[in-house]
């Protein structure tokens, strides 16, 4: 017997672009989307005698296709500092709690995922799993390590380090040693291949005919190949060897938008990084002026994207997820609403480059991204109305159902409010101790007048590692048991 779900007497937003239809509702058989409109929901004669079918009442909510997001790094930990995205957490650790991340992406209401990169092998790990049912996470593709230069995305670390193989980028400097990677990474399992050009595209880290060669090698293979490029150079490179897709384009010419315009290549700004540290910053400490240089970039963004949706050119939706400044299952639909400030879309349109659009970075065969009969069955059911408030998608209490492959998902939100984060940097100490800290610049000598009083050790909490503050605490608390 088939398994059949019936959403019912829903506002259906199909990702096509498409007006939204009132009172409507969604049949869905197995995987695959069998109907949808007003009748759907007459199942007599559809659904043979005795099959099961699960009923969702969706009546005042809206029913969508399930979000997808091109920029979503599985392995990357919410990381806060660069040597804990690097070097901090065993494999085998990293693996486990991305198979916990992908859960709660899952939850958020994103279906579908491709991960540009990070370390080792994991991404491949975690799309197995997620495809064999060992993980509850979205649909997803996934890339390997960034390949860099020495002047590229990735390569942080001074020479005598190098790029260590926990990295998540890898270093190649001639065109042979570029090809010799995307054939390791090709034959250890992505789905796609990540350039890391320069970090701010001020410069190009790559030569044109290198990244041409990179393209040729990954399409020859049969895989697919984007690029990190926020520079008009960068992307005019990445036009010119016809990757599949660019990330960020921060900063564009008015030719270098013509020519992506006329390529049909998609556009993914990946906003969200930049505006919750632009906007949101000043909660966790960012300082002022690294949070000003963030919301100029996004102000540079705004007038290409602009000009590049005027142009043509196909916006589709990431959002750098992976960082600390945005975790996991948290922020991804803001991105949406990024699209609609900065880049000028309606809501419906944000709702369709998240949807129908983005699908281009899963597999050819998942056929998702829009409610039509013959579809992939990802779905999600919204209490609210996202084309008054494209905000409400933003609360995962108002996403009330998520279809993943017809399957209804079931969570328990308790246990996925908790957060698995990679080892910290290992501090020694948060700030300098100077003289002048101590005696607040009073030049009393220790035991004199102006002695500082001896702080509590758990004050350090306040400011610095709980963890390590909890763990001086309780030595203290031996010592002077002993003393």
């Amino acid at each position: 017997m088939a398994s059949w779900v019936l959403i019912e007497g829903g506002t259906v937003i199909d990702g096509t672009g498409a007006a939204p239809v009132p009172g409507c509702s969604v049949l869905v058989r197995g995987d695959r989307i069998e109907a949808v409109g007003p009748d759907a929901g007459a199942t007599e004669g559809v659904v043979p005698r005795g099959d099961e079918v699960t009923r969702i009442d969706a009546a005042g909510k809206t029913v969508m296709p399930g979000l997808i997001d091109a920029h979503c790094h599985t392995s990357f930990g919410e990381t806060r500092m660069q040597e804990e995205q690097d070097l901090y957490t065993s494999h085998e650790l990293r693996t486990l709690r991305s198979a916990w991340n992908v859960t709660k992406v899952l939850r958020s209401g994103v279906t579908g995922i491709s991960d540009p990169g990070g370390s080792y092998f994991v991404g491949v790990g975690i799309r197995e799993g997620i495809a064999e049912g060992l993980i509850q996470g979205p649909k997803m593709t996934t890339a390997g390590r960034f390949i860099t230069t020495s002047n590229g995305i990735s390569d942080w670390y001074p020479s005598s380090v190098g790029v260590p193989d926990s990295s998540i980028g890898t270093l190649a400097n001639t065109t042979d040693e570029m090809v010799t990677e995307i054939r390791h990474q090709v034959k250890n399992g992505v789905d796609l291949i990540k350039i890391g050009d320069s970090l701010l595209g001020d410069f190009e880290a790559f030569s044109p005919d290198e990244i041409k060669a990179m393209s040729d090698t990954a399409h020859r293979l049969n895989k697919r190949i984007t690029m990190h490029a926020r520079g008009s150079n960068n992307v005019d490179s990445a036009v010119a060897a016809e990757l599949d897709w660019i990330m960020h384009g921060n900063t564009l010419r008015d030719d270098t938008i013509e020519r992506l315009a006329e390529s049909k290549i998609p556009l993914c700004p990946a906003l969200l990084l930049l505006g919750n540290l632009a906007e949101f910053g000043p909660a966790v400490g960012v300082p002022m002026a690294t949070r000003d240089a963030y919301a100029g970039l996004l102000e540079d963004t705004a007038e290409s994207l602009h000009k590049a949706r005027q142009a043509g050119v196909t916006i589709i939706c990431g959002t750098d997820t992976g960082f600390a400044a945005t975790p996991y299952g948290e922020w991804h639909a803001r991105e949406l609403e990024l699209l609609v400030r900065y880049a000028g879309m309606t809501p419906l349109e944000a709702i369709k480059a998240a949807t129908h659009d983005t699908a281009v970075v899963l597999d050819p065969g998942a056929d998702t991204g829009a409610l039509q009969p013959g579809k992939g069955a990802d779905v999600i059911v919204v209490d609210g109305d996202p084309l008054a408030d494209i905000r409400v998608l933003q609360d995962k209490r108002r996403i009330s159902t998520v279809i993943l492959r017809g399957e209804v998902q079931r969570f328990d939100d308790e246990v996925l409010a908790q957060r698995r984060p990679y080892e910290q940097a290992q501090h020694i100490c948060p700030d300098i101790i100077t003289y002048d800290s101590v005696y607040n610049g009073d030049g009393a000598g220790a035991g004199g007048a102006g002695t500082a009083e001896q702080p509590d050790v758990r004050d350090f909490a306040a400011d610095g590692d709980k963890e390590l503050a909890a763990e001086l605490a309780d030595r203290a608390a031996a010592l002077a048991e002993t003393a």
